[in-house]
């Protein structure tokens, strides 16, 4: 590997700060407002954020706009660093280009060599609702399936195919990832996209399911907060910390009925006789009928093993 030169070592200095202003004035410009104002008011709509997402996308002046200042900072410079946030897999390539509560818009190229060689043996339904603007289509077929109940009292479901469309330079489309889910296939060259991808309304959990039997193979959070606090919860049941009393309950009220759970899981395990009335409560009037279920049924066992804990005799 070549040593970088003094020159080269120069330039990328100077670089950083003039990409520094670039994004600064790049994000204080009128396509950056417009995206803030048009999700300005969405709260916790999830049909209105898409609606304005559509209207956003579909003016492809907007989107062209949005990326010039961009391309032009890196045509003029090949030492530009956009501080965006990034994402790459084996088959694309994107980065966020808007963030805010509501939702997040993200370009993305998909490599068509790439999509031919690795096709999808299973397909993940993101829990939330996207909208998505062609670019450029690269021949590429759209791939779609839907989310079936196969056990409504517990809660699973399986994938069946949906109908497949040929995409098209400029055309709009929405997806619920809470009961829908699409693949990129057979493109013959790259394919560019912009997607907004909407948070409000989102399923707390991502399904993953086999495409040759349609069976659902795993499930994990939609969001990663919740299985931050999961963890930590872990570590202070491990570590003992049962005057962390306050945290448990705390999280056992989390919005997240899977968080909930798995709250009061630990709590039982670190301090059951502290944790047994927020476990009747829970049984009671959680919101989550299968929490209720799950924690009547708990609730008998860690009474019984308490009382035996009472009365050793």
């Amino acid at each position: 590997m070549r040593p970088i030169s003094e020159a080269t070592r120069a330039a990328i200095i100077a670089a950083r700060s003039q990409s520094a202003v670039t994004m600064r004035q790049w994000r204080e410009g009128s396509e950056v407002r417009a995206a803030t104002a048009a999700f300005a008011d969405c709260g916790a709509s999830p049909e209105r954020a898409a609606d304005r997402a559509e209207a956003l996308l579909a003016d492809k002046g907007w989107a062209e706009a949005l990326l010039a200042p961009l391309v032009g900072a890196l045509a003029a410079d090949p030492f530009f660093e956009p501080s965006l946030k990034f994402h790459r897999d084996s088959r694309r390539v994107g980065a966020v280009l808007f963030d805010c509560p509501a939702a997040s818009i993200a370009a993305s190229v998909g490599n068509a060599a790439a999509m031919a060689a690795q096709p999808p043996r299973s397909i993940i339904f993101t829990g939330r609702i996207a909208v998505t603007r062609v670019v450029e289509a690269g021949g590429a077929t759209l791939r779609r399936w839907t989310a079936v109940p196969v056990s409504p009292e517990h809660g699973t479901a399986r994938c069946v195919a949906a109908e497949s469309r040929l995409l098209r330079d400029g055309t709009l489309h929405r997806t619920d990832g809470r009961i829908e889910a699409q693949s990129i296939c057979d493109a013959t060259r790259d394919v560019v996209t912009l997607v907004a991808t909407i948070r409000a309304g989102a399923a707390p959990l991502m399904r993953e399911f086999d495409l040759e039997t349609g069976m659902q193979l795993r499930v994990a959070d939609g969001d990663d907060r919740p299985s931050r606090t999961a963890m930590l919860l872990q570590f202070l049941r491990v570590a003992g910390k049962a005057e962390a009393s306050a945290a448990f309950e705390a999280a056992t009220r989390a919005p997240d009925f899977h968080l909930r759970w798995a709250a009061m899981r630990e709590w039982l395990a670190l301090d059951a006789a502290r944790a047994a009335p927020r476990l009747a409560e829970m049984a009671r009037a959680d919101p989550c009928d299968k929490i209720r279920v799950a924690a009547a049924h708990m609730h008998g066992l860690v009474e019984a093993r308490l009382a035996e804990a009472r009365c050793p005799g």
